[in-house]
């Protein structure tokens, strides 16, 4: 019997989940950082196997929107709560339900799919530990079941998916076996060259930047892609810090992007960065719908 389902994965920022879901189908679909709130938008992986096709909802992380953009994704994140066959809820170590996962958690209490709580980062917990954060979650008495993982080192992935199956209901494979996202190849490539200005910059520039791609075309031969795109930022002062004294920061970000955008496309990439201003654009609806923050 061949099993098939929805699953969404809900929980904080910077908790895991896009680790989770890139460890689970085995490439990166979903950027990482060190930062919250990297995931702006929902995006589907799908991991298939012999026995079950699992299509992957990794969602923005939940949190207090101070813009139009927060607002997007946290609406984003709540809707997927709904219409999924399975929720996995992702804490990290904290030894208390801080007021971020305890408003996760009322929200999951008026929700009829079933929850299975994902405790991540257990490399970094004893056996008492964990065994204490176990107990406090469980006496929430939602959850179907907990499982405890580390996505950044692989641990207990694999008991993790066996329960996920367990809750599965025998249907189609929805995609074809190649398949592990929905998304358009020029939305990855400018999520990669996200990421690495995200990690370049540091804490020098918060999270009001944003990748446009103006121009993505193959060569004849197929061998050389050419991009061009632009980096957004709100402040003059920002755009200072991406570009770097002389431009070596900015260099240093297109040759981090150019390497995981050759490994993602399997070919060279010509890839040409821009830095341009746009005061404020978290907050004005039409930008945040031009770069892509809008609702399916």
């Amino acid at each position: 019997m061949f099993k098939s389902g929805f699953v969404s994965i809900v929980g904080r920022p910077n908790v895991g989940k896009s680790t989770l879901m890139n460890n689970v189908v085995g490439e990166k679909i979903a950027i990482m950082s060190d930062k919250p709130q990297t995931t702006r938008n929902t995006i589907q992986a799908v991991y298939t196997d012999e026995e079950a096709q699992v299509v992957f909802l990794d969602t923005p992380g939940i949190h207090k929107p101070k813009n139009k953009l927060g607002e997007f994704m946290v609406k984003s994140a709540t809707d997927a709560f709904k219409n999924v066959d399975l929720v996995l809820f992702v804490v990290d170590e904290s030894k208390k339900i801080g007021p971020g996962d305890r408003k996760i958690i009322d929200d999951l209490k008026n929700v009829k799919t079933p929850v299975v709580l994902v405790l991540n980062k257990i490399d970094q917990l004893n056996e008492e530990e964990l065994f204490d954060l176990m107990k406090m979650y469980n006496a929430e008495g939602i959850f179907e079941q907990i499982v405890p993982i580390s996505a950044l080192k692989g641990r207990n992935i694999n008991e993790l998916l066996k329960v996920i199956k367990k809750h599965l209901e025998e249907g189609p494979q929805y995609f074809p076996d190649y398949m592990i996202t929905d998304q358009p190849e020029r939305v990855l490539v400018s999520e990669l060259i996200r990421e690495k200005v995200l990690h370049y910059v540091h804490d020098e520039v918060p999270h009001g930047v944003a990748v446009e791609i103006e121009r993505m075309k193959s060569r004849q031969d197929k061998e050389i892609v050419d991009i061009s795109a632009v980096i957004y930022c709100e402040r003059d002062s920002h755009k200072g810090i991406i570009i770097g004294k002389n431009g070596r920061k900015l260099k240093g970000i297109g040759k981090s992007a150019r390497a995981d955008i050759e490994l993602l496309l399997g070919s060279q990439a010509n890839l040409q960065l821009w830095v341009k201003v746009k005061e404020n654009w978290r907050n004005l609806q039409n930008y945040v719908s031009n770069f892509g923050y809008t609702e399916k």
